[in-house]
């Protein structure tokens, strides 16, 4: 069963997600939140594997409580998923930097609200359809200068190569149509990068692939 928090100041926003999400047979609402403080004591107390994470609210607001999550090593293994009301949303890149799995419009489809939470479950980044490609071309557009990563250097060739195409955002899918491998052998490629590199998520690959230099804006198609 996966276990889900749901933190927004906007009451009827959290009862919609809640119908939705209990509807499901392997997921459960474990608890909610109406501001950025409270979601930090009922993510500590509850210990759910998803936050859907509004990025507004009042007293900490969902950057900060997303870096302080990500940041304590005893909740690695919760999930983080912001909320925003506009796809390119000018906190969405802080977001992705600050730890989080990926984001959601909140009038996204029902079924992708759903199919995100298995999603980040399973390890994988979770963009709003149509935006990831743009959401990578604007992060290029913004990166720094390269900087050595040092955990870079005990990546195979082809490990290597398939972080550069997560980093221009190809699904596993379509990895390994242009690898010619199967998907299977795609997405174990893109496992074992992330275990090298520590990376929580394919989320944090798109950032070291920018960041390392290994991708670099005007890669995209």
């Amino acid at each position: 069963m996966i276990r889900v928090l749901l933190a927004d100041d906007q009451a009827l926003v959290r009862a919609g997600f809640r119908a939705l999400l209990d509807a499901q047979p392997d997921i459960e609402v474990a608890g909610e939140a109406a501001d950025g403080e409270e979601a930090l004591r009922r993510v500590r107390e509850l210990r759910p594997d998803v936050v859907l994470m509004d990025i507004r609210m009042p007293l900490l607001d969902g950057l900060a409580a997303t870096r302080r999550i990500t940041d304590d090593g005893g909740l690695a293994q919760v999930r983080v998923v912001m909320l925003t009301t506009f796809e390119l949303d000018e906190y969405v890149f802080e977001a992705i930097r600050s730890g989080a799995s990926g984001f959601l419009v909140k009038d996204t489809e029902p079924e992708e609200l759903v199919r995100a939470v298995r999603a980040v479950v399973e390890g994988d980044a979770l963009l709003s359809p149509g935006v990831t490609r743009r959401l990578i071309a604007e992060f290029a557009s913004r990166s720094k200068e390269p900087v050595e990563v040092a955990s870079l250097a005990g990546l195979t060739e082809r490990e290597r190569e398939v972080m550069a195409l997560v980093g221009i955002g190809l699904t596993n899918d379509e990895i390994a149509r242009r690898l010619v491998v199967s998907p299977l052998t795609a997405k174990t490629h893109v496992s074992r990068t992330m275990v090298k590199l520590g990376a929580r998520d394919r989320a944090q690959l798109v950032v070291l692939a920018y960041e390392s230099g290994l991708v670099r804006p005007g890669w995209l198609g």
